[in-house]
C-alpha cells in the first residue's frame, strides 16, 4: 500500500517517479502477497540525481532495503547534499536509523518500531517533517505522507489540488458510512473474494482492498481480464494477477469486488466471463461491490436496480438509482460501493466489519495506523 500510494500520488502531482528494485529481479512480492514489477534495478540509479528518495515500509521489505549497499550509498550521498528524503512505517527505524540518516532529526515510524528510534527525538505523530527528512507511521497515513512530499516538491496549492482529486477526508464527511436493508454477510468458512483487474485499473484501489482483506485473513484472488497476467494500472504501476479470469471463473466467490479507474472499469465491463460471473453472483444472492468508477459497470449490468449506492463524483450522475450524497461507503443488503482512492481503506474495512466483526476491522485498522470509529 505504501509503495503504491506514494508512486500514484507523486505521479498525479506531475513527478517523474522511478520505481527501483533492490532484488536481483524486477518483479517483487510485497508484504501482503501483491506482486509488482519495478521500472528498473537499483544499480541503474547510482549516477542519477533525484529531488526526492522515498522509502516504503513493510517487513521484511525495510530490512531488504537496509541491506542494499547501492541504495545506502545513493541515499547517504543524497542526504549529505541536503536533498529531500523520506521513509514510512518500519523504514525510518529499520532502514534509515542503521544508516545514520536520522541524526539531529525528529522522526516518527510505525508504533511497533518506535523503541528502535532515539527516544528524545522520536515523535508520536502521523507525520513528521524535520529539515529534508519526512517520516510517517504506516499504510493508514500514506496519503498524508505522500501529500506532504508533494507540498515540498510542488507547493501547497498543488498538494491541495491533488488532495481534492484523491477525495481526502474532510471534517464533515469523516468516516461517513451509510447502510440500508441490513443483512448478515458472515460465512461458515474463510471468505473467498475475487478482485478482477484490467489495464487501467486504479492501483491504489486494487492494492488497498487486497492488502486489507488479506490482513483480515480473507482468501483473495486477483484475476486479470487481459490476455496477460501482468496489467498496466492507471498510474503506470505494473501489477501481476494471481490467475486469469477464465481460471478464476472455475470457482465460486462469497464476494466479487470491482476496483475503479475509468479505462479499467470499461475493460472490466467488456469481459464476457466477468459479466457472466457478476450475473450469477447477483442471482445467487451472493455479495458484490465496486469502488470509484466501477459502480457504473454494475449499473450497466442491471446489478444496482432498486439499490442505493455511491461512486466517484465524476460518474455518480450516470447512475440512475438513488445515489447517497456525502457518504464515503454505502452498503445496501449484499451490495457495497465507495467513492474512490482515499475512501478505499474505509471501503475495505467496511467489508472486513461485515464479513467478520467491527472488532476485527478495528484490529486491522490499528495495524495500519488508521483512525477507525470505536463503534
Amino acid at each position: 500500500m505504501e509503495a503504491v500510494i506514494l508512486v500514484d500520488v507523486l505521479r498525479r502531482a506531475g513527478a517523474n517517479v522511478v520505481v527501483a528494485s533492490v532484488e536481483p529481479q524486477l518483479e517483487i512480492e510485497a508484504s501482503s502477497g501483491t506482486r509488482l514489477v519495478a521500472d528498473t534495478s537499483i544499480s541503474t540509479c547510482s549516477d542519477e540525481i533525484f529531488d526526492l528518495i522515498a522509502l516504503p515500509g513493510g517487513m521484511p521489505g525495510s530490512a531488504r532495503l537496509r541491506d542494499s549497499e547501492i541504495l545506502r550509498k545513493i541515499t547517504s550521498k543524497h542526504a549529505e547534499e541536503k536533498r529531500l528524503y523520506g521513509a514510512i512505517c518500519a523504514a525510518p527505524a529499520i532502514t534509515l536509523q542503521p544508516w545514520g540518516l536520522l541524526r539531529r532529526k525528529q522522526m516518527t515510524c510505525h508504533p511497533a518500531f518506535m523503541d528502535k528510534l532515539p527516544t528524545f527525538r522520536a515523535v508520536k505523530s502521523n507525520l513528521q517533517v524535520s529539515g529534508e527528512l519526512t517520516t510517517s507511521r504506516g499504510p493508514g497515513t500514506a496519503f498524508e505522507f505522500a501529500l506532504a512530499l508533494v507540498d515540498q516538491l510542488f507547493g501547497e496549492s498543488v498538494a491541495k489540488e491533488v488532495g481534492e482529486l484523491l477525495l481526502m477526508r474532510t471534517a464533515e464527511d469523516n468516516h461517513k458510512k451509510e447502510e440500508f436493508n441490513e443483512v448478515e454477510w458472515s460465512v461458515d468458512h474463510s471468505p473467498h473474494v475475487l478482485v478482477p483487474v484490467a489495464n487501467g485499473s486504479e492501483e491504489i484501489e486494487v492494492v488497498t482492498v487486497v492488502d486489507i482483506l488479506r490482513r483480515a485473513k480473507v482468501d483473495v484472488v486477483v484475476a486479470s481480464v487481459e490476455k496477460s497476467l501482468q496489467i498496466l494500472a492507471s498510474r503506470g504501476i505494473k501489477l501481476i494477477a494471481d490467475k486469469s479470469i477464465d481460471n478464476a471463473a472455475e470457482s465460486i466467490y462469497d464476494l466479487i469486488i470491482l476496483p475503479g479507474g475509468i479505462a479499467g472499469a470499461e475493460r472490466l465491463h467488456k469481459s464476457k466471463v466477468l459479466k457472466k460471473m457478476l450475473k450469477e453472483q447477483g442471482s445467487a444472492g451472493r455479495i458484490y461491490g465496486a469502488i470509484c468508477s466501477s459502480p457504473t459497470v454494475l449499473h450497466r449490468q442491471g446489478l444496482l436496480k432498486g439499490k442505493r449506492a455511491t461512486a466517484h463524483p465524476s460518474v455518480a450522475s450516470k447512475l440512475t438509482n438513488e445515489v447517497v450524497e456525502g457518504a464515503r461507503v454505502v452498503i445496501d443488503g449484499k451490495l457495497i460501493t465507495s467513492r474512490g482512492l482515499a475512501t478505499a481503506i474505509e471501503f475495505a474495512l467496511a467489508i472486513v466489519s461485515k464479513l467478520f466483526s467491527h472488532a476485527r476491522a478495528r484490529s486491522v485498522a490499528e495495524g495500519l495506523v488508521f483512525e477507525y470509529p470505536k463503534s
